[in-house]
């Protein structure tokens, strides 16, 4: 065998009967076991979970690569970041600046900056820049608890370039640990000198052609469609015919919807069969009742509202309709955000989440948005041995503690492969 987790003060394996998601009332009792064992096969997936005593005999012939002792730490899952755009050239610390001082999201855009300042340095930089910062991006998620993390394009906003950023993204995915779910975002902002009608043709035309054929030369795989539909980037219609083509060639929908204004995105993601939205901040009522209906997940984003200081998405009212609430760190130059901690902590303070809603939302609910609980997000046997082991006796530390990860995570474990060990938790007490 790979590994041994042994005798853990607390093992929090979030869901134990293959749910593939949980809902608000499912979330509230968060299953953990107390002195408890993980066994992960040579193959990476879990073999075993359950009481110290139990484990030990049952495995008592057994021989692992790994056996670590983790009395008085606690094993939780890998966390799951369901949205982040990791792969750009040019910083936007300029720009900080001039939010600060009251300058909104859409001025900033409209000037020139924001997105279309991002896409003119991606443009230029070249594949193996982007590849370099991309790697360093990925190793900091992992280091702060991440073991799947979805990966947008569309900081290129043409075909050259989003496929630069896409084939970036596909190279990280066969060299690194960390598991990457892709999307393809071509459609995040209007190219400069296009209208967004003629970028929506050029999209379904061009774009989604050509990742049809590297797909199917084994050269590009896209798990995931999204585009930015907001007042005065892309309408409605434009997000329908584009999510709709994407669909068509079997890819997920997973968009940008009702961030800065009401645009019944919602209701259009659940009527398209979406997997997820996120934002929300402008979602209607019934748009709310029909994602729950549609069993489409909500990807709530806190560090974007903070940043911008918008108002937050109603996650209490989103849990209490029964929607399946997912988080997601919106990590790029606007919201520049490693941290699902953090992010698990803003969505409890600020969004008035329960530390129980925003494990669950950070692990089995982020890789339901993903596509990918039946396999993810949770310690159950026969999911991959994606896991946390932190320096603490409680688990609600990892929330508790803000911007504390870096002395708590002890281990971040990938297909039962230890990825990072944090030498500091060894001499350092985390409290």
């Amino acid at each position: 065998y790979r590994l041994l987790l042994e005798n853990a003060e607390q093992l929090v394996l979030v869901c134990g009967r293959r749910e593939l998601y949980l809902r608000r009332d499912g979330a509230a009792s968060l299953s953990v076991l107390r002195a408890a064992s993980l066994v992960v096969g040579l193959d990476g997936c879990i073999k075993a979970v359950g009481q110290a005593d139990v484990i030990r005999n049952q495995f008592s012939e057994a021989t692992f690569e790994r056996i670590i002792d983790c009395s008085g730490k606690c094993v939780l899952p890998g966390l799951v970041d369901a949205h982040t755009h990791p792969v750009w050239a040019g910083d936007r610390v300029h720009e900080f600046a001039m939010k600060l001082a009251g300058a909104s999201y859409m001025e900033i855009h409209q000037a020139g900056g924001g997105i279309h300042f991002t896409v003119e340095h991606t443009r230029k930089a070249t594949e193996d820049e982007l590849f370099t910062a991309f790697q360093h991006r990925l190793e900091r998620m992992l280091r702060a608890g991440s073991t799947l993390v979805e990966c947008k394009s569309g900081y290129g906003l043409n075909l050259d370039t989003e496929l630069k950023i896409l084939r970036v993204i596909e190279r990280a995915k066969k060299s690194m640990d960390i598991g990457i779910s892709s999307t393809y975002c071509g459609a995040h902002a209007v190219p400069k000198g296009k209208t967004a009608a003629e970028a929506t043709d050029d999209i379904i035309n061009n774009h989604l052609p050509k990742l049809k054929e590297l797909k199917l030369n084994g050269e590009i795989h896209v798990d995931n469609i999204d585009v930015f539909c907001e007042k005065g980037v892309f309408d409605l219609e434009s997000t329908r015919r584009i999510l709709h083509a994407g669909k068509e060639m079997g890819l997920q929908i997973n968009f940008h919807g009702d961030e800065l204004h009401p645009m019944k995105s919602a209701e259009l993601g659940a009527e398209l069969g979406a997997r997820a939205i996120s934002h929300l901040e402008e979602v209607s009522d019934e748009g709310i009742a029909m994602m729950a209906r549609a069993k489409c997940a909500a990807v709530l984003l806190p560090t974007t509202a903070y940043m911008l200081r918008l108002k937050q998405p109603q996650a209490r009212k989103i849990l209490e309709e029964g929607v399946i609430v997912a988080l997601g760190s919106d990590f790029n130059p606007n919201a520049y955000c490693f941290s699902m901690p953090m992010v698990m902590h803003l969505a409890c303070v600020n969004m008035k989440m329960s530390m129980n809603e925003a494990l669950a939302a950070a692990t089995i609910n982020a890789a339901y948005a993903l596509g990918k609980s039946d396999t993810h997000g949770s310690l159950e046997v026969g999911k991959q041995g994606d896991l946390l082991i932190i320096n603490s006796s409680r688990w609600e530390h990892l929330i508790y503690q803000f911007g504390g990860h870096e002395a708590l995570i002890n281990y971040v474990i990938v297909k039962g492969k230890i990825v990072y060990e944090n030498e500091r938790c060894e001499t350092m007490n985390s409290y």
